[in-house]
């Protein structure tokens, strides 16, 4: 029963994408909007969207790309840009083969606790 009427409801619905063009021709019309496949920023919405015409704005407007690695000692450590005064943080040591997280204050560079590299909080403004 219920393929009848998707049978019918097809057949109905078929003569109504395939329209005369301006010569005479019977052309077959596409259901997406303008006649093309939609983009990837076209389909976009919310704060997907809005994240996304953020970053052609400038660059990284919420810090998800991974920050620039230094070498790690009191006098370079590696800059963290947050938004909080108190992010957590995860290392990736290379004697261990899970990840350590603790949290990062501002202030004072901080040391991980397992591998001993350095760390210091950088503030970070989003891009509005």
């Amino acid at each position: 029963m219920a393929s009848r009427l998707l049978h019918r409801a097809g057949a109905l619905a078929a003569p109504a994408l395939r329209a005369p063009g301006p010569n005479g021709v019977t052309s077959v019309h596409s259901m997406a909007s303008g006649g093309h496949v939609t983009t990837y920023r076209e389909q976009a919405t919310g704060l997907e969207r809005e994240g996304m015409m953020a970053a052609l704005k400038g660059p990284d407007p919420y810090n998800i790309l991974i920050p620039k690695a230094a070498s790690g000692t009191k006098e370079d450590p590696n800059l963290v840009p947050s938004i909080t005064n108190k992010p957590i943080l995860g290392c990736i040591c290379e004697d261990n083969s899970a990840l350590i997280w603790f949290w990062l204050h501002k202030g004072a560079t901080q040391r991980c606790p397992s591998c001993g590299t350095q760390c210091k909080l950088v503030p970070h403004q989003l891009a509005r």
